[in-house]
């Protein structure tokens, strides 16, 4: 049985004051609720305040990106170490907000992935096409493209990824995908990795769904049978709906 798991991501949002009142909210809330994992991914600057916000919590920690090399002359990047000595215990990686505006590739989504399973953080791998491409039939091309190329040679690590599957067109446009529509997707998804890394580990991957997910839709959405929660956007920067939405999922 998969343990659903569902994360915020705050994106390029909020001061550390508001940082640490949002994360104290959630983790308030959430006290005592435990049959969904729930993420915070607040921006680089907010990592500390927010891991000190949820400390003694059930609420986990996560990164929003990160280098795929330990230290060296990369000005602006972040290491893994560097959010391991934070306390995170996820990276999300490959967000088609990073591919489209930093035009990071799938061979940058493997090789960050690769790191961050090299220190035992664990990964959300983020695959999604464009409305252009879904309207071109070429939804399943390019997740496979994605899956084949950003996950290749991953292996056993899979056990350790959580796929974020976020239909570009779904994200911050208030549009959702139906739930046919994300449904087939992730089933998708979850048949590829079978075809790559066998059954077992396909059978036990946690597949998110991210694309303007709400309240309002969260529990339809959850209740598909390849659907294993969320990666939330805008609906996170609230206390109240981030917590209707883990308590959906549960």
């Amino acid at each position: 049985m998969r343990r659903l798991i569902v994360a915020g991501n705050w994106k390029m949002n909020l001061t550390l004051g508001q940082a640490g009142e949002l994360a104290r909210g959630v983790a308030e809330r959430l006290a005592g609720f435990d049959r969904v994992e729930a993420v915070l991914c607040p921006p680089f600057t907010a990592l500390q305040t927010v891991a000190r916000a949820i400390d003694g919590s059930k609420v986990n920690l996560g990164a929003q990106d990160a280098h795929w090399e330990p230290d060296g002359a990369y000005t602006g990047a972040i290491s893994i170490a560097m959010l391991e000595d934070l306390g995170c215990d996820y990276v999300i990686i490959g967000h088609s907000e990073r591919r489209s505006y930093f035009h990071e590739t799938d061979e940058s989504v493997r090789r960050k992935t690769e790191a961050v399973l090299s220190t035992g953080l664990r990964a959300i791998v983020c695959v999604g096409e464009t409305l252009e491409q879904r309207e071109a039939g070429r939804t399943e091309d390019v997740l496979r493209t994605q899956i084949d190329d950003g996950l290749a040679g991953i292996g056993e690590g899979l056990r350790d990824v959580v796929i974020a599957y976020e239909p570009v067109w779904a994200i911050g446009t208030g549009k959702t995908a139906t739930t046919e529509q994300v449904q087939s997707a992730h089933a998708f998804i979850r048949g590829r990795i079978a075809e790559a890394a066998g059954e077992g580990i396909a059978g036990g991957l946690r597949i998110q769904y991210g694309g303007s997910v709400k309240p309002s839709n969260a529990r339809e959405l959850f209740g598909q049978p390849d659907v294993d929660g969320g990666l939330i956007g805008g609906a996170s920067l609230d206390a109240g709906s981030f917590d209707e939405i883990v308590r959906a999922a549960g």
